[in-house]
């Protein structure tokens, strides 16, 4: 988070992480055509010849809250293996994280893996997925099987972060993991910062003004689950839960940097540009 006094600016940085061609950019396309265009800045794309990110896309949304000026800055990650540190070095000063997994049986093996790459690159940042909000987007949706369906239920279930299904290419889903995570962020952000007894930054303010920069928003409440006792960011996720997505079994405890060198380890997330 920056914050400038002087010009009493907001700034927040939201990433969105996860393997090649899970369809991180195309939520930023599909944002994009919902935000207001008087308030959506310049989206920013780099593609390959086979509509991979080369590099980032980056998407800037600023409005005014109360009587301050919010810019959030949205970012994709290079899914590709040998931009890993193009990866991490996106995540540097990451706010938030909206981590899209591919629903189709044959990629959770990767899933889980630019799971662990992801812990693992924030952990050389100095970050946490423990301390930092996320959510968890199955993307193409109409792409899975029953088996991903079970690893949905079990990670609503578990309820340690908000889960979306998207299909992100006919943008549903894709307003609603964007608000849910600007929601988090803001009640992390506050807690930390104090911003509504310091500023008179106040949360349902705040996210009504960013529901009023999109087009037909839904309600916040009708996105966000009930908080458990484990609470948004608790123990980052499960998405390797029994096996399910093809990970060796172990949970997703967002810390276990044995389990992120192992799967660097085999070659397939050691690449680095």
């Amino acid at each position: 988070m920056q914050f400038n006094t002087a010009q009493r600016e907001l700034t927040l940085k939201i990433v969105y992480y996860g393997p090649g061609l899970s369809g991180k950019t195309t939520n930023l396309r599909a944002l994009y055509q919902r935000i207001v265009p008087s308030l959506r800045g310049h989206l920013m794309t780099l593609d390959t010849a086979d509509d991979r990110t080369l590099f980032f896309d980056t998407l800037p949304l600023v409005f005014r809250s109360g009587n301050l000026k919010v810019k959030l800055k949205l970012f994709t990650v290079p899914g590709q293996v040998m931009h890993n540190s193009t990866r991490r070095i996106v995540l540097q000063g990451a706010d938030a994280i909206a981590f899209v997994a591919d629903s189709q049986p044959a990629k959770r093996q990767e899933n889980y893996k630019y799971w662990m790459n992801m812990v693992e690159n924030l952990k050389m940042n100095g970050l946490s997925i423990e301390a930092l909000p996320h959510v968890v987007q199955w993307n193409k949706k109409d792409l899975g099987d029953g088996a991903t369906a079970d690893a949905v239920a079990k990670m609503r279930a578990e309820n340690k972060q908000p889960v979306f299904e998207a299909v992100a290419v006919r943008g549903e889903g894709v307003v609603e993991t964007f608000l849910a995570l600007v929601d988090l962020t803001f009640e992390q952000i506050d807690r930390t910062y104090l911003l509504s007894s310091k500023v008179g930054l106040d949360r349902n303010l705040f996210i009504e003004e960013v529901r009023r920069c999109l087009v037909d928003p839904p309600r916040i409440q009708d996105i966000l689950p009930p908080r458990g006792p484990g609470g948004q960011g608790g123990a980052g996720g499960n998405l390797g839960g029994s096996g399910i997505l093809g990970g060796p079994g172990e949970t997703m405890p967002g810390g276990s940097g044995a389990a992120a060198a192992a799967a660097a380890a085999d070659g397939k997330m050691a690449g680095g540009a």
